[in-house]
């Protein structure tokens, strides 16, 4: 059995050690460029210690669990582009760096690149671990439309906002955990139950995103706080706080979202009093609570010894109490 912090190791070394031998080389670099900026690596982590609940040596699928965090990084890396956003992680952008040329480029080797290493699986488990890898790719472009789409419209709905983040989060996270499974010869009925647990901690995950925006410290949580307030991003906390805000709230709310002209960090502060009025921390607080219980829960149903379980429920609870 490993540690979240050895199978931590073992990923960050077999990507450093990835030779990228094609020409032209400037086409790779800045693939190479992304995949070194660091980042948890959350879902290679999800899909080894998924297959360590029945398998022992995770570094058999280190190379399609890279090319899930490769597929996860060129994603980054146009919604980078798409954002026009200057920094990730730290450093500069693709597109900053470069230019939006090589972003799409590389970007797009970068997707090809995903699929050869995912595709490194043994014969019997290449249909499968393919067609759930291409079904998630393709999700999670939907929710990334969607996403986009939020931007001009008022009237979107939790159920709506929970559905996107579903696809554009939470698909990816329960593909690496059901991809692990697979790849463990696991049962087909543990295989399912470990994709719910993903769905269910991706939900749960990107929620917090929303929280640690409004309510993070900007020293560990490594940007400012408050960009989904400045734009307006239609995030779990600005629709229930539009929905369940009185008449003087709701009109100041609609101000500072219609104002274009506008101090940061006012902004920021007003609409965090709005949200403290509302009682908006605690909901999102409650449905973190909620996905993750019911991560725990199903997790709980996986046809394993529960001492085997114990990393990864480990790495579930690391997850929960984050504060970045």
């Amino acid at each position: 059995m490993n540690t979240s912090n050895d199978i931590l190791q073992k990923v960050n070394d077999f990507l450093a050690a990835l030779p990228y031998d094609r020409k032209p080389a400037s086409l790779y670099e800045p693939v190479e460029y992304v995949l070194s900026l660091g980042g948890k690596r959350i879902r290679p982590v999800l899909m080894l210690l998924s297959y360590n609940l029945w398998r022992e040596q995770p570094e058999d699928i280190l190379m399609p669990a890279v090319g899930l965090e490769t597929y996860h990084n060129y994603t980054l890396l146009h919604d980078d582009l798409m954002d026009n956003a200057d920094m990730r992680r730290g450093h500069e952008t693709v597109h900053r760096r470069w230019d939006a040329n090589k972003a799409i480029l590389s970007g797009d080797s970068m997707l090809v690149l995903a699929y050869q290493r995912v595709a490194q699986v043994p014969a019997d488990k290449l249909q499968q671990v393919l067609d759930l890898f291409t079904v998630t790719a393709l999700e999670i472009g939907e929710g990334q439309e969607y996403d986009m789409t939020f931007e001009t419209r008022n009237d979107v709905t939790e159920d709506e906002y929970i559905e996107m983040i579903r696809l554009k989060t939470s698909v990816l996270l329960a593909c690496a955990m059901k991809m692990g499974a697979i790849l463990a010869n696991a049962p087909q009925q543990d295989v399912e139950r470990l994709y719910k647990v993903g769905e269910q901690l991706g939900l749960a995950f990107q929620l917090q995103d929303d929280l640690l925006d409004v309510y993070g410290d900007p020293k560990v949580f490594g940007k400012a706080i408050g960009g989904d307030i400045t734009s307006n991003k239609k995030t779990y906390m600005l629709i229930n706080a539009v929905n369940r805000a009185n008449a003087e709230q709701r009109a100041e709310l609609e101000r500072w979202i219609s104002a274009t002209d506008f101090d940061r960090s006012e902004k920021v502060a007003a609409v965090t009093r709005l949200y403290d009025e509302i009682g908006i921390r605690q909901l999102c607080e409650q449905k973190i609570n909620h996905y993750f219980d019911l991560a725990r829960q199903t997790l709980s149903e996986v046809n394993v010894p529960e001492e085997r379980k114990h990393y990864l429920r480990q790495y579930m609870e690391e997850m929960l109490h984050r504060n970045k």
